[in-house]
């Protein structure tokens, strides 16, 4: 399958230009997908492969897909601000993608770091499915998440411990999808993950 062309926009937002990586599969767009990156500061970017993966995954699934920088990341303005400045952030290319592709039904992906972020983010606004890859639910402090939730973790994490994402999710009865043999970057997992995001998928 030939990739989809990428266009490269620079957002604006509260500390400056915001770099993101958009695809649209046109006209049979049914949806837009949010994908955040993990810690800028641990290396994560818009690149990761995790991200990348999503976003492919997304875009096949009919998604007008947006892929930012965090602030401080690439051509992203602004310094690092611990997930506070990053939830303004994605919450402002989320409403660029609205005022471009009008109101789709929105999908929330983050992987480690970025699963924290969006879970911030849909404190604030409306989202269709929130996907949360990896999350760093022992690094920061991750609160409740709406029901239908997809959470994929790796077995053997060895960067957030599958038992630390058990003990976040045990309380609000919210369902892990384990892959198994997958530790922290999926490595030769990604073909799984794609599949288990597909096979969860929740058509709008």
């Amino acid at each position: 399958m030939k990739p989809p062309a990428i266009e490269k926009l620079l957002l604006d937002g509260a500390s400056g230009a915001i770099e993101t990586d958009l695809t649209d599969p046109g006209d049979s767009r049914v949806a837009i997908a949010l994908i955040a990156h993990p810690h800028p500061l641990m290396g994560g970017t818009k690149d990761n492969k995790v991200v990348t993966t999503l976003a492919r995954t997304f875009h096949a699934l009919g998604c007008v897909t947006l892929r930012p920088n965090f602030r401080g990341v690439g051509a992203s303005a602004g310094v690092h601000d611990e997930g506070r400045g990053e939830t303004d952030d994605l919450i402002a290319v989320a409403s660029y993608a609205k005022s471009r592709f009008g109101d789709l039904p929105l999908i929330c992906a983050g992987f480690s770091f970025g699963s924290y972020v969006q879970t911030r983010v849909v404190e604030r606004i409306n989202a269709h499915q929130l996907v949360l890859v990896g999350p760093a639910v022992s690094r920061f402090k991750t609160g409740t998440v709406p029901e239908g939730t997809l959470v994929i973790h790796g077995e053997v994490d060895d960067v957030v411990p599958l038992a630390a994402v058990f003990d976040w999710a045990r309380p609000q009865n919210l369902p892990v999808v384990v892959v198994p043999g997958g530790e922290h970057f999926f490595h030769g997992k990604l073909q799984i993950l794609q599949q288990i995001i597909t096979h969860y998928w929740r058509q709008p």
